[in-house]
């Protein structure tokens, strides 16, 4: 069954047409919900009730647009709510749920040999960590221009905020990025 098909069976209020679209979606969706909240096992409830809206409000799509933007955007929005719900009652930093081992599984290309392996690793241990000092809204901005590869026009469109914020936004994730990885990666090891 192909997409389209799908999203028509689903506005019939067939649910079958969900399957093919957990099939097609399902991967990219916990990747960008990870990157946000990042803890897998909630990224995956984060898709999980990204697809119950989309049975739920099927009919509020328009299916001569694309369906995989509108769905993480859904995607996004429950993220975003989800990292802010934590937020009050846990610290980042307090989180610790085998991030290493599910990071290079989520976003590891392999390597060759053991020596890039392990420095790939450390490197993705690296900018991980680092992610995580971004405000939760700064960390969804860089996901959704770099991992889901949108304009900054878009992401001010799918989040209903201004592009002078998303751009400011922007700027200051890549000034504190840049200032917390720079002396890391370049320190001398003696």
């Amino acid at each position: 069954m192909i997409e389209s098909e799908a999203i028509a069976r689903l506005k019939q209020g067939d649910i079958s047409g969900l399957e093919t679209l957990v099939k097609v979606h399902q991967l990219k969706a916990v990747r960008t919900a990870y990157l946000i909240v990042r803890d897998y096992f909630l990224a995956e409830d984060v898709v999980e009730d990204a697809f119950l809206r989309v049975y739920e409000r099927i009919n509020q799509f328009d299916p001569m647009r694309p369906f995989e933007p509108w769905f993480l955007r859904i995607v996004i929005n429950i993220a975003k709510r989800k990292v802010t719900q934590r937020d009050r009652y846990i610290s980042l930093d307090n989180l610790n749920t085998g991030e290493e081992i599910i990071i290079e599984t989520l976003l590891g290309d392999g390597a060759p040999n053991l020596e890039e392996m392990a420095e790939q690793a450390d490197l993705q241990r690296l900018v991980w960590s680092t992610l995580g000092r971004l405000t939760a809204a700064q960390r969804t901005t860089i996901v959704q221009r770099y991992y889901l590869d949108l304009s900054e026009k878009e992401i001010a469109a799918n989040s209903d905020s201004p592009l002078g914020t998303i751009k400011w936004r922007l700027h200051i994730a890549h000034k504190h990025l840049r200032d917390w990885l720079h002396p890391l990666i370049h320190s001398d090891p003696q």
